[in-house]
């Protein structure tokens, strides 16, 4: 059995400093409960890695608003005016990265994969302090795998040996981040008994998942 925790147990284990992976692709499958802990919190100097900067009154977006994240790794922030003022003023950094990128940075740190090769931004500025490589005629930059501390995660329903499934668009990130962090806590909106759960429907197996919280706040 995996521990089943209290958001506050788990964001108690969140140090300044962290780096967490946030699933979910503007806020649709986001662990909403687990960002309202961290709000109450109130631990700085975050680095999130994370599709989108959310809305600046939901999700990972309140944790932008309220000055607690430092470095900013995700697809777009257009969603957040908030994260758009921070990147220019200098407040916070934010690394722009190419949203099959991104997803394929975590996906190699998970899979113990020293990179991809992408043609993405080759023969741009992206280009810049990174390895370039000429595969049969074109061009291929050398993105590095993406890992961080932490992966908090939403299923739609985990039994309690930890496997998950995930619904429709909801599994957006939260699968790749999944198996990218050191210690993955899926955020549940149902627990059920072991058994309960049909293994063909096991999104996340529980080989990756470290404990689980349940939901009890949902959009």
């Amino acid at each position: 059995m995996k521990k089943i925790l209290t958001a506050k147990d788990v964001v108690e284990q969140v140090k300044e400093g962290s780096s967490i992976m946030v699933g979910g692709f503007m806020v649709c499958g986001h662990p909403f409960t687990l960002m309202e802990e961290l709000l109450k919190k109130n631990v700085k100097n975050l680095t999130i890695i994370s599709n989108d900067a959310g809305f600046p009154d939901k999700g990972v977006g309140k944790l932008i608003v309220n000055g607690q994240v430092s470095h900013l790794i995700a697809s777009h922030i257009g969603l957040n005016p908030v994260a758009g003022q921070k990147m220019n003023s200098g407040e916070m950094k934010v690394e722009l990265v190419p949203q099959g990128t991104l997803a394929e940075r975590i996906r190699a740190k998970g899979a113990g994969l020293g990179g991809i090769l992408t043609p993405t931004g080759a023969g741009t500025a992206v280009e810049n302090g990174k390895e370039k490589k000429n595969i049969n005629g074109r061009d291929y930059l050398l993105e590095l795998p993406l890992g961080a501390d932490f992966a908090f995660i939403k299923a739609t329903i985990a039994d309690k040996n930890g496997n998950c499934f995930i619904s429709k668009s909801a599994k957006n990130f939260n699968i790749v981040m999944a198996m990218a962090a050191d210690y993955v806590v899926a955020e549940a909106e149902k627990i059920v008994e072991v058994g309960d759960l049909d293994p063909d429907m096991v999104t996340v197996p529980s080989v990756f998942v470290k404990a689980i919280v349940k939901a009890e706040i949902n959009g």
